[in-house]
């Protein structure tokens, strides 16, 4: 797992659409909040990307992007998006080649941790929190960003 002041691995992905995505692409725009979840449509990840969209506008008054990472299909992640108006892209790690560069593979390599990622535009790690069963820390991760940076 990445700690504070770790170099971000370069990586390359698609979202849900299809559409490719880059972290050198996307820090070109600003810092970006990367988060990491288990599953589509469970009750805990559910709550996380709702909470996480509720703050969406404050992320985005302060030019920070945030882009969610599981393993599930992109079929998944558009029919996830869609029912809960998730106005963040998705990427579709089917082959957790994402989630091993960051080190959040479960125990085992079953499942994935419950990780959410500060990365500045340097590609260094800001800040983190690691919280599997418990979205409080990520959400307040995110509301520091937001008031930081005013």
């Amino acid at each position: 797992m990445l700690n504070i002041g770790d170099l971000a691995a370069e990586i390359e992905s698609h979202d849900q659409d299809g559409a490719p995505w880059s972290l050198a692409d996307s820090l070109s725009c600003g810092e970006l909040v990367l988060y990491f979840y288990p599953a589509d449509f469970t009750p805990v990840c559910t709550r996380e990307a709702c909470a996480f969209r509720d703050n969406f506008d404050g992320l985005q008054a302060v030019q920070v992007q945030i882009v969610g990472v599981s393993p599930q299909s992109a079929a998944s992640h558009q029919r996830f998006r869609s029912q809960y108006n998730l106005p963040f892209p998705l990427l579709c790690d089917e082959k957790k080649q994402v989630i091993r560069a960051f080190g959040v593979d479960g125990p085992l390599g079953l499942g994935v941790r419950r990780v959410t990622y500060l990365i500045g535009t340097d590609r260094r790690i800001r800040n983190r929190v690691v919280s599997d069963f418990f979205v409080g820390g990520h959400t307040e991760l995110i509301k520091q960003v937001i008031a930081g940076a005013r």
